[in-house]
């Protein structure tokens, strides 16, 4: 597991998905983010290690028990259910679903995407400026992001693909400074400017 703090209070961690198998589009590392938040925790498409469970719930229920905040579990997309339900169970968590918006906690937006049979919520944490992606953009290898095309159904099967750069470029409307996906390296200065590049080629 490699866990690291970005900003005071923001934190993000990278688990190996139990389900992952050789093949697969996705790399076997999947990333998670932790944020303190003026009235509550919260907790985005969470991944509890396997190789460090103790020790993950350990610091963890120390947070928690810090910070005396209600925690919230927030979900981009529902392919990402991951670790979800344990931490509900364990926190008496609320659930935030982009199939089932909510209320979202103080300083979190959430930007909604639509395919043809699915949801995802891109969620920017104010206090940071941070965007919190789930499969619309991933790392690209070479310290930016870029948009997977190849991971939705081709156009015939799914309208969303053919204008999802698009649409995605009302992010560029946020002061974003970094970019936190869930596959590969999370862009962790001058976002703004990554995102503009993988919207624009």
């Amino acid at each position: 597991m490699d866990v690291r703090e970005l900003r005071p209070g923001l934190w993000r961690w990278a688990a190996a998905h139990p389900e992952w198998e050789e093949g697969l589009h996705w790399p076997r590392e999947v990333g998670s983010v932790y944020a303190e938040l003026p009235e509550a925790l919260a907790v985005i498409d969470p991944q509890v290690p396997t190789d460090a469970t103790e020790d993950f719930w350990a610091a963890l229920d120390r947070d928690v028990e810090r910070l005396g905040r209600p925690v919230h579990v927030l979900l981009t997309v529902h392919w990402h259910e991951r670790s979800v339900e344990a931490v509900l169970d364990r926190y008496d968590a609320t659930l935030w679903r982009p199939d089932q918006p909510g209320e979202l906690p103080s300083g979190v937006r959430a930007e909604i995407v639509k395919g043809a049979d699915w949801v995802e919520a891109l969620f920017y944490l104010e206090p940071w400026r941070a965007l919190v992606v789930g499969d619309l953009l991933i790392g690209d290898g070479e310290g930016g992001v870029r948009v997977p095309l190849s991971w939705f159904p081709t156009e015939e099967q799914d309208w969303a693909r053919a204008g999802l750069k698009d649409r995605l470029r009302a992010l560029l409307d946020l002061d974003v400074d970094l970019v936190l996906v869930s596959h590969g390296e999370p862009v962790l200065t001058d976002g703004k400017a990554a995102l503009v590049q993988a919207l624009s080629t």
